[in-house]
């Protein structure tokens, strides 16, 4: 019995894991995949075309304010700024009128600075759980009862494998 309760907690585990996993999938597909496709773009259009696919996206889910943050506010999870600096990004590209190949090349240039991180490893800038947005704290909760869960699963079943095996041992030690 012991044993069926280990598994089915491994099991509710991995379900949260994999929804979490999904949640990052999907925000990949639809923000930070088009923002470093934005950031990457050699022309003002293309840059544009990536950028307004992601504002879009961020006005129809309606995440255009707020914090990420579940116990306290922190600048790096303010919504409203980074939101505030994609749309500013977006009237500079729509904006520019110049033909003048350095202009649009520093445009360009200050659209990759504002949409990346660089640092060790380069990174698109978006405000961190941004994936699971305006469900954080739900998030956080079912990520640390995943992680007990699958815990408690498998020392579960590491207590009743030994117990079998103990008792395996007693039963040839009887026999002999």
């Amino acid at each position: 019995m012991k044993s069926i309760i280990s598994i089915i907690l491994i099991a509710v585990s991995l379900v949260i894991f994999g929804l979490r996993i999904s949640k990052k999938i999907q925000f990949k597909q639809n923000v930070s995949g088009y923002l470093k496709r934005a950031a990457d773009a050699n022309t003002i259009e293309l840059a544009n075309d990536e950028l307004t696919k992601v504002i879009d996206y961020l006005e129809s889910n309606n995440i255009t304010n707020g914090y990420t943050s579940i116990l306290w506010e922190t600048p790096d999870e303010d919504i409203s700024f980074w939101y505030k600096n994609l749309k500013a990004s977006q009237t500079e590209l729509q904006n520019l009128k110049s033909n003048s190949a350095l202009e649009r090349t520093n445009v360009l240039i200050k659209l990759r600075e504002t949409l990346v991180d660089t640092g060790e490893r380069t990174r698109v800038t978006v405000p961190k759980g941004l994936a699971v947005y305006p469900n954080n704290t739900l998030w956080s909760i079912l990520m640390w009862m995943a992680f007990l869960s699958i815990s408690t699963g498998f020392v579960i079943l590491a207590i009743e494998s030994d117990k079998r095996s103990k008792k395996k041992k007693e039963q040839q030690l009887s026999s002999s």
